[in-house]
């Protein structure tokens, strides 16, 4: 069954190519220009010329039939091709007989076959081929009624039975009119089939419009022609055939530098008309996903395939090259310009695809720094890719900057080549980061304002860029060729490249002010408070040799707290306000006996209860008694029932991996931890 299901797809797709080639064709025939050339030339009084209209509307049915071919379904197309090549086979028996009686009529023996060794090999040799094509014609057409595809055997029954051969003429002809007249009776006799397919058709697009919609009935056709694959099929025979003819007409092969001339003018030539642009944008989108699902298989292996991305599809590179190509009339262009201008796109499209080769090693090679994963070769394949991702953009900016003079389009993809290359640099140097703390073994301290000083340089080299090339596009517009697309790109880059990067740059900044301010507004607990809370951790699941409190008395790392206070304004256990508490104030009943109150000296609170008194068990001799329970409000109970039997867990050494997160990076490796939620013993 998945053979057949394989075998119905690959047929959905290949008889469908021929009817994209046709309107290719007739987009490209000019009807009226080629009747111009006519009466131009010495055919003018050709009776050909009269028929111009007819011509015209033949083109305009070839339009028609053409987009019925396309959008039949697979059972009727696999049908038509059928009785097409069923004619195919008539009419080759139609050329054996043909040739048969013209070479009797040269040799002009008419005597017994037996006796002539040149006429017996021509019989013999006219017999299997009639009796070949009556047999396939048989089968083609599924019956068993063989003599309606005989009627070409006749002149070779005439001429086995010593029939003159100005006979076996008349023969032949009338073999040829018999078959003529069961084709056009077959015809006849099918004449309202394709009435009654359209009638059916239309009925059920009504019912589905009706039913589901527009946007329904549209998904459903692009699923069922298949056409992503079915316009990149069609490109690809047309590329195959430009090449082809290309090197049938030459007799020595070309040079190294003749070879990328041949590949560009050769992708020119093959995308002249909207369908062929349309081929080219899919392959593009194909390539793009094979490229992209190879960086994964690379960084990933078999897992990269479990969690897959719309945005890594090769949609984005794809639609690129068609909006560009739109803009600048790539079409219209003659084949030396459309050239020129189409290496340029396809820069831009390799920049993209490099793009996001980034955006799916990014997080992978951060996540593998963060892990505890000792795979070395883990580590290689990350590095290596990122490496790659560091040198070839600059080149290519290199290679531009060597062979094209510099304008507003060319600028823009150095400018993305150069800020992909800046990514990566950050993602390499915060992964050597991680990698040193790894090789420590204790965490660097104020890690997190490193990983932002690392991640705020290379943005705001990013943001200068940025700024460089909307400057550039605008003197050249100003003092420069006006256009409204150049125009539309400068406001498009300006707002997405410009304004939006200095938003975020700027929330960014203030986000860990805020969180700054809080954590040196918060008390620092002493000593003897972090002995009486006796736990870890809620955020990392570390000891706490320094911690601070929140006026909801929890204790937290000041550096934990901080990152989630990037996040949101509120308690992790008990999602209280940390906003409107930022200056705590004691109350009755907010502290107990041994726990001080969290505003006041911890060196006063020393002083006024000294050193703690530890009474032994009686019992045990070796255990002191926990000191007593810190009074509490109802959320704050709730947390203390969630982290009281916390002190017993062995909690996995984990570093926080990912900078403005309160979260350390899950999902990385075996070996990695997952601390984003509050574990409770039972």
């Amino acid at each position: 069954m998945a053979m057949k299901a394989r075998v119905e797809a690959v047929l959905n797709v290949g008889l469908r190519i021929p009817s994209i080639m046709l309107l290719d064709v007739l987009y490209r025939w000019d009807v009226s220009s080629f009747f111009q050339k006519i009466q131009r030339s010495s055919l003018n009084n050709n009776p050909v010329f009269q028929y111009k209209y007819i011509a015209l509307y033949l083109h305009y049915v070839g339009y028609i039939l053409s987009l019925v071919l396309l959008t039949l379904p697979r059972q009727h197309l696999v049908q038509l091709y059928l009785y097409v090549l069923t004619a195919l086979l008539l009419f080759a028996g139609h050329q054996l007989s043909r040739d048969y009686v013209r070479g009797e009529l040269d040799s002009g023996y008419e005597g017994p076959l037996y006796l002539e060794p040149l006429s017996m090999n021509r019989f013999t040799t006219a017999l299997i081929g009639q009796v070949v094509v009556c047999t396939l014609c048989s089968c083609v057409m599924q019956t068993k009624q063989i003599w309606l595809f005989s009627a070409h055997l006749l002149p070779l029954v005439a001429r086995m039975c010593l029939v003159p051969l100005e006979t076996i003429v008349f023969i032949n002809r009338f073999a040829m009119i018999f078959t003529g007249l069961e084709v056009l009776y077959f015809i006849a006799s099918n004449l309202l089939v394709p009435y009654n397919l359209a009638k059916t058709a239309y009925r059920e697009l009504v019912q589905v419009v009706e039913v589901y919609g527009l946007l329904a009935l549209g998904i459903s056709l692009w699923n069922q022609l298949v056409l992503p694959v079915l316009f990149m099929c069609f490109w690809l025979v047309l590329f195959a055939l430009q090449i082809y003819t290309y090197f049938s007409t030459r007799d020595q092969p070309p040079s190294r530098e003749r070879l990328l001339f041949l590949f560009l003018t050769s992708i020119a030539e093959c995308c002249c008309t909207p369908y062929s642009l349309l081929g080219l944008v899919f392959t593009v989108s194909f390539v793009a996903l094979g490229v992209l699902t190879l960086c994964k298989f690379y960084l990933q292996g078999y897992r990269a395939f479990m969690n897959d991305n719309t945005m890594h599809r090769g949609m984005t590179e794809g639609i690129t090259l068609l909006i560009l190509a739109v803009q600048t009339g790539l079409i219209e262009l003659q084949v030396i310009h459309r050239a020129f201008l189409l290496s340029i796109i396809l820069f831009v499209v390799v920049a993209s695809i490099l793009q996001s080769m980034l955006e799916i090693a990014d997080p992978i090679v951060l996540a593998l720094g963060a892990s505890r994963d000792k795979s070395l070769w883990k580590h290689f394949r990350a590095v290596s890719l990122c490496l790659f991702l560091l040198v070839f953009p600059a080149y290519m900016a290199y290679m531009i900057c060597q062979f094209f003079r510099m304008d507003f389009w060319l600028l823009i993809i150095i400018s993305s080549s150069i800020l992909t290359s800046l990514q990566v640099l950050g993602t390499l140097l915060i992964y050597i980061l991680f990698m040193v703390e790894e090789f420590r073994k204790a965490p660097v301290e104020n890690m997190d304002e490193v990983i932002y000083c690392v991640n705020g340089t290379y943005r705001l080299l990013e943001f200068l860029v940025a700024v460089c090339v909307v400057a550039y596009g605008v003197s050249e517009t100003l003092f420069g060729e006006w256009t409204v697309m150049g125009s539309t790109i400068i406001l498009v880059h300006s707002y997405y490249n410009v304004w939006l990067r200095a938003q975020l740059g700027w929330q960014s900044f203030l986000l860990r002010r805020d969180a700054v301010h809080k954590i040196q507004s918060m008390p620092t607990a002493s000593t003897l408070q972090l002995q009486q809370h006796n736990d870890i951790c809620s955020i990392c699941f570390q000891d706490m040799k320094s911690a601070v409190i929140t006026p909801c008395s929890h204790f937290f790392h000041a550096a934990c707290l901080k990152k989630w206070l990037y996040v949101q304004e509120t308690c992790p256990l008990c999602h209280g306000q940390l906003k409107s508490q930022l200056q705590p104030t004691s109350s009755p009943g907010a502290t107990t006996q041994g726990t001080p109150p969290a505003n006041r000296n911890p060196a006063e609170v020393e002083q006024e209860q000294g050193e703690p008194q530890v009474e032994l068990d009686t019992e045990e001799g070796t255990q002191a008694k926990n000191p007593p329970p810190i009074k509490t409000s109802a959320k704050t109970e709730l947390g203390t029932d969630l982290l009281s039997g916390r002190s017993k867990i062995q909690p996995k050494e984990c570093d926080v991996a990912a900078e403005g997160s309160a979260e350390p990076a899950g999902d990385l490796d075996d070996g990695s931890c997952n601390t984003s939620h509050v574990h409770s013993s039972s």
